[in-house]
């Protein structure tokens, strides 16, 4: 199903505009989710994250857009106009895994910006315990791999159509106001639902 947008369109303007929010969200958004249950058989009785966890017994055209509806999910629900910071488990692993927030920050900036062409950033936990950055190309995400054990904790959308009425072709400055606009308190929430 199509997912409430958990804020207005020009709640992130400091992000981004409410054009591309609006169009990110009514057109990209709803397409690959209309555009999935379109593709599915009636009897495919599965939740989007069953589909994603199996994607390989899908063809190109359900991975491609049961990715972007998954995807695209979690991203709307990462972001918040109010500030926040990571909460205690989520700073204790950020630090031991990178030493501090402003090198998590450094590094998670310098994989979105050298992702090459369209995908995603994603912040993980790994199934050893630690924390990695990784991207991924057009709408595949880190749990679609069969040998990615781990749990997705936060995802950024690096496609230029996220960005680019608002940013133009600097991406690097959209990675930074995405920062400022990421709901660490739901990081926190997925952290300790997983460590569980």
């Amino acid at each position: 199903k199509i997912e409430r947008l958990p804020y207005s369109y020009s709640a992130l303007k400091q992000f981004i505009d409410p054009e591309t929010m609006s169009v990110h969200y009514n057109k990209h958004y709803k397409g690959y989710v209309d555009k999935l249950n379109g593709a599915l058989k009636d009897d495919e009785d599965l939740t989007l994250e069953e589909i994603v966890k199996t994607i390989d017994s899908f063809n190109k055209f359900i991975r491609n857009n049961a990715g972007g509806a998954y995807n695209h999910q979690l991203f709307w629900k990462m972001l918040t106009p109010k500030t926040t910071k990571p909460g205690p488990i989520t700073l204790k692993k950020i630090n031991q895994s990178f030493s501090s927030l402003s090198d998590f920050k450094k590094k998670f900036e310098g994989q979105a910006k050298d992702r090459f062409g369209s995908g995603w950033c994603w912040l993980v936990l790994t199934k050893r315990g630690t924390l990695k950055i990784m991207t991924t190309a057009n709408q595949d995400n880190p749990i679609m791999k069969k040998s990615f054990k781990g749990e997705i904790l936060l995802g950024m959308d690096v496609w230029e159509h996220a960005y680019y009425l608002k940013h133009k072709a600097d991406r690097k400055a959209y990675i930074k106001d995405f920062l400022d606009v990421v709901d660490w308190d739901v990081v926190e929430d997925r952290f300790s639902k997983f460590v569980k």
